[in-house]
């Protein structure tokens, strides 16, 4: 992977008039020594540039956006692609009575399995036919990274177009979560994120997100994720909580990843049976898919990442506030609480003298607040750096006080563990190298 960003420095504050009246930060201190302290808080601002990669621009020179997936070519059809009454459609063209198509989901999404020799409720001269009509190969495991200590392990995955993803389980307390991809690639281009330097190749199929999970599944239940609990306290044995922060936009890709949406939380043996609780689909901002997501029917959480709390910056930052602006975004996460009831998670990488400053922070609170009270909790983040980049997560005293100027507002704000980084599998650092 190669270095990223060589930030220009600007005088501090370097902030529009606009920006500095709506965080009303103070211009008149009223001696030397309290200027003098008042501008050693400030750091430098630093506006997000690229090093040792080309970002793709469009003819206006802007970074290019990808909402479209430049490849045409899909997997062919998987059970986990398919309904429960697709599936018994499916048997009944094969010759086969309905009720196979209910055996066969749960090997699948029960026992983890596409082994035809476990299968023996299944006509045994039929076996081999049903699985290889039905499982055709999707994701193939070509590498896997685990933490020292055994709770956090990186998949590697070859898809049957050669193309490669990766997704992140972790152990936690009584739960597992799985990080999963969306898309080959990313079309957003947001320069401080690995996956997006490549562009975008494909959006992944319905049953190539849902696969992630079953091999992972698979992978618990033979032992492959350490470090269990001592204390006498429960441990999960399967995937209990799916966020969608892995490879791509899952709002770029939004028919596919409902689908594997609905088909987690549907019971078995139509799906995996999971708490809709217990998955996050998290964007970058692109407000008319939220507002569908809020009418989805599903009482999902919802991320929105935003990294930035004034256009200026974020414009330079996500590429996506150019066609939606922060507070149109701001607007669409507030009506996903209004119609769904379930509060909003705000993610905000924290990166040194760029994003971290407590004006920005008083920016986000009254913009937040302006909105209503208990709608919205904020995970700052700090920065996972990619390999060879020269961008940097925020001085932990920093951190403190963006994170208290929030909670002295009156904002709901939690550091955000980070997992994965010894094996560039935190956020921003999947870029599906072999």
């Amino acid at each position: 992977m190669e270095r990223m960003t060589s930030p220009k420095n600007i005088p501090s504050p370097a902030v529009s008039a606009s920006a500095a009246n709506d965080a009303k930060t103070t211009t008149a201190p009223k001696s030397r020594t309290a200027e003098a302290r008042s501008a050693a808080r400030r750091p430098a601002q630093v506006m997000p540039a690229t090093e040792g990669w080309d970002q793709a621009k469009n003819p206006e020179g802007r970074p290019l956006l990808q909402f479209k997936s430049p490849r045409v070519s899909q997997p062919p059809v998987h059970l986990a692609d398919m309904t429960l009454p697709e599936r018994e459609a499916r048997f009944k063209e094969m010759g086969l009575p309905a009720f196979r198509a209910k055996q066969l989901s749960v090997h699948y999404f029960q026992h983890y399995t596409t082994d035809p020799e476990r299968m023996s409720d299944l006509p045994k001269d039929r076996r081999t036919e049903i699985t290889e009509t039905m499982f055709p190969k999707l994701l193939t495991e070509i590498k896997r990274l685990t933490t020292d200590n055994g709770d956090t392990v990186k998949f590697l995955w070859r898809l049957f177009d050669g193309s490669l993803v990766e997704s992140v389980l972790m152990r936690y307390p009584g739960r597992i979560t799985l990080c999963v991809s969306s898309q080959c690639g990313c079309g957003m281009n947001c320069p401080f994120c690995a996956t997006g330097q490549a562009g975008l190749t494909r959006n992944m199929s319905t049953a190539e997100i849902l696969d992630q999970i079953v091999q992972a599944n698979r992978v618990i239940a033979e032992g492959g994720l350490g470090n269990l609990r001592r204390d006498g306290g429960h441990d999960a044995d399967r995937v209990t909580n799916i966020v969608f922060m892995g490879m791509g936009e899952p709002l770029a890709n939004y028919k596919r990843v409902m689908n594997a949406v609905h088909r987690m939380v549907a019971e078995a043996p139509e799906g995996l049976g999971m708490s809709a609780r217990g998955i996050t689909v998290s964007t970058v901002g692109l407000a008319p898919a939220i507002r569908k997501l809020a009418e989805e029917g599903v009482a999902i959480t919802f991320a929105l990442s935003l990294h930035a709390p004034d256009d200026e910056l974020r414009d330079e930052l996500i590429p996506v506030n150019d066609k939606w602006k922060v507070d149109e975004v701001l607007d669409a996460a507030y009506n996903y609480y209004k119609v769904t009831g379930r509060r909003v998670s705000i993610e905000y990488a924290l990166i040194k003298d760029m994003n971290d400053h407590p004006w920005r922070a008083e920016m986000l609170a009254k913009k937040l607040n302006a909105r209503g009270r208990g709608w919205v909790h904020v995970n700052p983040i700090p920065l996972n750096p990619t390999p060879g980049s020269i961008w940097t997560s925020s001085e932990p005293a920093v951190m403190a006080e963006f994170i208290n100027t929030l909670i002295d507002l009156g904002v709901p704000t939690t550091l955000r563990d980070t997992r994965g980084k010894e094996i560039d599998g935190a956020c921003g650092q999947l870029a599906a190298a072999e």
